[in-house]
């Protein structure tokens, strides 16, 4: 018997986009009116909103093995949500199969199936039913599920009058802990604490590796794409373009949005010079060129030096600097008697792995004799984008902590 518990084929989905003539202020007497003349005359119809087709899905194929977890990510517009929402049932493809193995608990927005008149307690055995539960699995389940989400002083309280990090935690432990088969879990639990983040974050973990059930996430915080998800999918208008390991799907993704690319690299032609740089470019540690590293990875600038004449006392500086242009941190290099005259020097800088926060940084590059001369400098060169790769900070959702990692020492003395 096949282990695959969803099953995609050539999905796709059409909406109709409605334009309407551009119009200025309309009074309602205005509408009234054209309504009544709508009755007795056919010209109106020639005023009728022209349409537009809008493919949110486009062929879209593939499989899903029992126990996996998937991440799906893309930009904002790409498809995620709209195929959540057709795996889920909500909206129905225009083309295309899908076969589900499976009872499917969706997230995909804040109070998804929740009733908002109906007490907290209520609309836990309303959504339980609805996947299929008996009453009595509910209730050997209900108060897992109310000591997860933390809502119990507000139970009884219509779910109308909770916030929305209290909707998230009842409709996240509803669907996590009522077994079922397939968990699908949108954006929503941006809306979620960190401390709440990490919670659902270990309860997916939990569910997919221990019980066996499947996990899609949807998601642009890539550091818990990465901690949850050994697998994802990268949409792009509608289409699958990858699908890989998440590591290798979140490079793809961050250089695809890299519009700077181009500028990571400096040429330059200053025979006049006696040492100047010939090129200057980041690359990964395979020497592939490369503007998107995960923190855990080593960030390698190239530099091609050529040397007229051999200059005693040159170093080659390179600053570091965060996005708001603070200097991080600076490293030098002494080349006297490193460099070949009349030749193309070949030097790299790597930058250890764990050094360097998820941000955008940018480097300023220069060969100088100290406190006598600036040989040859490129400000602001080099701009790369760090993701984080999994760290433990994965789970605060994007907060600034900082520029650099440091491997403190802890001394506990308990006494």
């Amino acid at each position: 018997m096949s282990d695959t518990i969803i099953k995609v084929e050539n999905l796709s989905k059409r909406y109709f986009l409605k334009h309407k003539n551009a119009e200025g202020y309309v009074a309602l007497r205005d509408v009234i009116t054209d309504k009544v003349k709508s009755f007795v005359s056919s010209k109106n119809k020639k005023q009728n909103p022209k349409s537009e087709e809008f493919w949110a899905l486009q062929d879209v194929s593939f499989d899903i093995k029992q126990g996996e977890r998937v991440g799906i990510i893309g930009r904002n517009g790409a498809g995620k949500s709209t195929l959540l929402k057709v795996l889920s049932r909500i909206v129905s493809p225009t083309t295309g199969r899908i076969t589900i193995d499976g009872r499917v608990a969706s997230l995909l927005e804040v109070g998804t199936g929740f009733h908002p008149e109906l007490t907290g307690r209520e609309n836990v055995f309303l959504n339980g039913s609805i996947l299929g539960m008996s009453k009595f699995e509910i209730k050997r389940k209900f108060d897992e599920i109310v000591a997860f989400a933390e809502v119990e002083k507000f139970l009884d309280t219509p779910v109308k009058r909770y916030s929305s990090g209290m909707y998230v935690r009842l409709a996240f432990a509803v669907a996590a802990h009522l077994e079922p088969e397939i968990l699908i879990v949108d954006e929503v639990l941006a809306v979620g604490d960190a401390k709440f983040q990490k919670k659902c974050l270990g309860k997916m973990e939990d569910v997919s590796i221990n019980e066996g059930r499947t996990v899609l996430f949807v998601s642009h915080n890539m550091g818990q794409i990465s901690t949850l998800c050994d697998q994802a999918m990268l949409l792009d208008k509608g289409r699958i373009i990858n699908r890989d390991s998440s590591s290798k799907i979140i490079q793809q993704y961050y250089q695809g949005n890299n519009d700077d690319m181009s500028t990571s690299l400096v040429f330059n032609d200053a025979n006049d010079k006696e040492i100047y740089f010939k090129s200057i470019k980041t690359v990964d540690i395979n020497d592939d060129r490369c503007d998107n590293f995960a923190h855990d990875a080593s960030i390698c600038i190239d530099f091609q030096i050529n040397s007229n004449q051999n200059l005693p006392d040159v170093l080659l500086g390179v600053h570091a600097y965060d996005k708001s242009d603070k200097r991080i941190f600076t490293t030098e290099l002494p080349l006297t008697n490193v460099l070949k005259i009349g030749q193309s020097n070949n030097i790299k800088l790597i930058i250890p792995p764990n050094i360097l926060t998820p941000n955008n940084y940018k480097f300023t590059c220069g060969l100088h004799i100290p406190n006598v001369q600036m040989i040859d400098e490129h400000r602001g060169i080099c701009p790369v984008t760090i993701f984080d790769n999994g760290s433990k900070f994965a789970n605060y959702n994007n907060l600034d902590y900082g520029c650099v990692f440091i491997d403190c020492k802890w001394d506990i003395n308990s006494k």
